[in-house]
């Protein structure tokens, strides 16, 4: 499992607990973060191995990790579930993601330096064995370089028009979409003058 499903030791023994049964029902562990504050938040982001993933699946995830949870009982404090779709600006977590993602911007920060930085913002480009590629401006030049999987300890897709169109798209070609629940994205940009 990547640093990027999981970081911390208490999220990775989390994850070894809730992934199966996130398998079991036909979906796929994204991301699970425990989160503090007053009451922790046991964050996991799911979604089906094709992508997408409704509110009721979410739903039928958290009633199935809770039951689980409440077993295997790895939190001593209390805390609240939540179960959510990656979102539009989703993070990338697994090698497929930046294949799936590719042509999209996004951001990716790195463990260690990497030709002196740990930041690059870029348009992704796939992969090629166990390397990102992504296409980045260096000296007003646009380049390729390519970072191991490992490297990573961060990356997500930045909200851009053309992933939102994209998005969209996947939604209606996969009978989800109802395109009138999306005109308020519609920005009007004639300004009417009273």
């Amino acid at each position: 499992m990547s640093d990027l499903i999981a970081k911390a030791s208490i999220d990775r023994r989390l994850a070894e607990i809730v992934t199966p049964v996130i398998e079991g029902l036909g979906f796929e562990l994204v991301r699970i973060r425990l989160m503090g504050g007053k009451t922790k938040t046991l964050q996991i982001m799911a979604e089906r191995p094709d992508g997408g993933i409704e509110v009721d699946d979410c739903a039928r995830i958290s009633t199935a990790v809770s039951a689980t949870l409440d077993v295997e009982d790895p939190l001593e404090d209390a805390y609240t579930l939540e179960v959510s779709s990656p979102g539009i600006d989703r993070p990338l977590t697994r090698l497929k993601d930046f294949d799936t993602w590719s042509g999209h911007e996004a951001r990716i920060e790195t463990t260690e330096l990497i030709d002196g930085r740990r930041r690059f913002k870029g348009i992704l480009q796939g992969v090629e064995g166990d390397e990102v590629l992504i296409g980045i401006e260096e000296q007003g030049e646009e380049v390729t370089i390519g970072l191991k999987f490992d490297w990573l300890s961060d990356a997500k897709l930045v909200l851009t028009d053309d992933l939102i169109r994209e998005m969209l798209r996947q939604r209606k070609a996969a009978g989800i979409v109802d395109e009138s629940q999306f005109d308020e994205i519609e920005t009007d940009t004639s300004q009417e003058e009273d």
